[in-house]
């Protein structure tokens, strides 16, 4: 008896890395699965539909049931496509993955608006994109488990990733809206943060590869737990993975906060800015070495 027996789901990036973990790892444990992959490259080109074939070839060897779906998540009919196969094949869907993602790296100011849509579109419209339709049918059904992917960029920033990590914190926001909106209708929403060695990672320098060095395959588990009737309390959580590591990660909500009786001038906050409120240090600061108060010249 798999934990996911009876279950359709949807993963979109299925082709590879930690999509296609999660395709596997869900028709593992029982579920029914449209293996979504527009089949690109890293930075969104060339699309094929030979990786989310390859997975469902996989997946019908062990004995599970899977359909490939080559739409792109960027467009709002790719993701009633996707719903739709779901549909279509399997009748149903109670689980939706969203995996899709493609890099596109540069400073803030080096940044052309085509490399900035391309990421946002696949990053937080493909979320997008998917959800709305899916949500319909789960209202209907007051039946569902979604599944985000956010990032540590996106949670703690990443200077040569301004388009990934704002739509990865999008996302976040995303997880958090469609919790509160679905809960009435017992449908869960959470976001998964990991840290896992994918195409992704390849690009990165030797000293950040080694700090993601975590197989895909460890990502997949905790997805299929929240997919599952056993996290049918648990909504709106961010959770993070590495290897063996699973971490929750907290909700913003404020630390400090100072009133004037009168309203502030900008000279009154100055005067007490660094004793009252001071400063929720920015964690990468450090992981980066980057020096903060800049030191004057000398």
């Amino acid at each position: 008896m798999g934990l996911l027996d009876g279950k359709v789901a949807a993963v979109t990036g299925a082709g590879n890395g930690i999509g296609r973990a999660v395709a596997l790892e869900l028709a593992r444990a029982g579920a029914r699965v449209v293996v979504n992959d527009y089949g690109v490259t890293v930075d969104g080109r060339t699309p094929s539909s030979a990786a989310a074939e390859t997975v469902v070839k996989e997946i019908e060897a062990r004995g599970g049931q899977a359909v490939a779906n080559a739409e792109s998540v960027a467009t709002m009919a790719g993701g009633q496509a996707i719903v739709d196969a779901a549909l279509g094949r399997f009748g149903d869907l109670h689980i939706v993955v969203c995996c899709a993602g493609i890099l596109r790296e540069r400073m803030i100011f080096n940044m052309s608006e085509e490399d900035w849509d391309a990421v946002i579109a696949v990053h937080l419209k493909g979320h997008f994109t998917v959800l709305r339709p899916a949500t319909r049918h789960m209202r209907e059904k007051k039946y569902g488990r979604i599944v985000t992917f956010t990032s540590v960029a996106g949670l703690e920033g990443s200077p040569g990733q301004p388009n990934y990590a704002a739509a990865k914190e999008g996302i976040v926001g995303l997880t958090r809206s469609t919790a509160l909106a679905m809960a009435k209708y017992g449908v869960t929403v959470n976001c998964i943060s990991p840290t896992a060695e994918t195409r992704m990672t390849e690009r990165l320098p030797d000293a950040r590869r080694a700090q993601a060095a975590a197989p895909p395959e460890a990502v997949a588990p905790v997805v299929a737990f929240l997919a599952s009737d056993r996290a049918a309390h648990v909504t709106g959580q961010i959770l993070h993975v590495r290897g063996n590591q699973v971490a929750l990660w907290s909700h913003p909500a404020p630390l400090r906060a100072v009133t004037s009786r009168e309203g502030w001038t900008p000279e009154a906050l100055a005067d007490v800015y660094d004793q009252a409120l001071g400063q929720d240090r920015l964690r990468r600061l450090d992981a980066l070495g980057i020096a903060w108060p800049p030191r004057p010249d000398c």
